[in-house]
Order: structure tokens, then C-alpha cells, then sequence
């Protein structure tokens, strides 16, 4: 109850505001954030019925049923878990009142209308998540790359000319090498934290 006033104190509408660094605190996605393996909010749309909490580690959208129902359902998407993708800003026209920017978490699809007023902040966020996509890209492109080329190894090990013996001993060893080096990929290429990423286009 207490959320929802300052909800209605911050002028809230159908179209989504920014809400500023001070206010997060106003908000129910900042109960979700989990403070205690530093997650930390760089960007939080909010409307009547819907809050979009961007964080280093996840999307948390808390999802109202409508401005009027006060039940709200939490819904987290760790970016590691769902590549962004199709980022799009869609500014306004003469007679607009909102600007939008869409893309796709995962098998979920976002679009959010914005107060036009804010298309400075917005673009920050685009860029931002823009960055995270392309870095994204890369990385899945690079783990399957360093995938690819195990299966290679382990092919041509196969196809040589030793003993039985020794073939199995060399697959043990290269199966070990292997869980080694695709635990090392993972790490290099399987990002789970974007802060440093928010922290350079977010200029709150």
C-alpha cells in the first residue's frame, strides 16, 4: 500500500518513467534485488501496473495485472540464462507522447513506452543493452568455437593409428584437458555480470 502511494506521488501513468537513483527504494523490484551477492540497480522503468528493474546480473519485472490491481507477480530473467537480442529504440513523432524501446530476453519479448521528455536517459539504456547483444554474440560464438574444436581433437584421436591402450589412455588424458579447457571457456565466455557495461553508458 505504502509502494503504491509513492507510486502515485511520483505522477505515474500508463507510460513508464525513469525513476532516479533516490527513488529505487519507492519501488517493489528494489525488495528483489539481491543486495547480498551485489546485485545493484543501474536502470528502473516504472508504470502503474508494471516495473522494469534492470540490474548487473538480471531483468526483474514485476508484473501488474492492471494500474488498478494492487497484485503483482516477480518475474527475474538473469541475463545468463537469457540472451538479449533485437534491441530497438522507436523515437517519437510531432504528436507522440511516449517513446519505446523493445527487445528480446530469452524466448520473452519487451516493449516499453517511455515519457518522450526522457529520450536522453532511454538512449543510455539502449546502448547499453545494444553492447550486452553484441557481447553476447561474440561469446556464444567463441564457446562454440572452443567446443567445436574438442570435438575435432577427439576425432582425430579416434581415427588414429595406436593400440587400444594407448588410445585410452589418451583419451582420458584428453577427455580431462577437455573438461578443463570448456570449464575455462565457460568462465571466459559465459558472462554473468554486466555491471562494468551499465556503469559506462548509464549516466544517471
Amino acid at each position: 500500500m505504502l509502494k503504491k502511494l509513492a507510486a502515485d506521488a511520483l505522477g505515474l501513468s500508463d507510460i513508464g518513467k525513469i525513476i532516479e537513483p533516490q527513488d529505487y527504494d519507492k519501488t517493489d523490484a528494489d525488495d528483489y534485488v539481491r543486495h547480498e551477492d551485489n546485485e545493484k540497480i543501474y536502470f528502473l522503468i516504472m508504470t502503474k501496473a508494471d516495473e522494469y528493474c534492470f540490474t548487473n546480473l538480471a531483468l526483474i519485472h514485476v508484473d501488474g495485472e492492471n494500474a488498478t490491481s494492487s497484485k503483482r507477480t516477480m518475474k527475474r530473467y538473469p541475463y545468463s540464462q537469457h540472451t538479449i537480442s533485437n534491441v530497438l529504440l522507436e523515437t517519437a513523432g510531432k504528436i507522440d507522447r511516449d517513446i519505446e524501446i523493445k527487445f528480446s530476453l530469452g524466448n520473452e519479448f519487451f516493449s516499453i513506452d517511455v515519457r518522450k521528455d526522457e529520450i536522453d536517459k532511454l538512449k543510455d539504456l539502449y546502448k547499453a543493452l545494444l553492447y550486452i547483444s553484441e557481447k553476447m554474440h561474440e561469446n556464444s560464438v567463441m564457446y562454440n568455437m572452443a567446443g567445436e574444436s574438442l570435438d575435432k581433437a577427439v576425432s582425430v584421436l579416434q581415427n588414429s593409428r595406436t593400440s587400444e591402450a594407448d588410445l585410452a589412455s589418451q583419451y582420458k588424458q584428453l577427455t580431462e584437458f577437455g573438461f578443463s579447457w570448456m570449464e575455462s571457456a565457460r568462465k571466459d565466455y559465459h558472462q554473468k555480470d554486466f555491471g562494468a557495461v551499465f556503469e559506462k553508458y548509464i549516466n544517471n
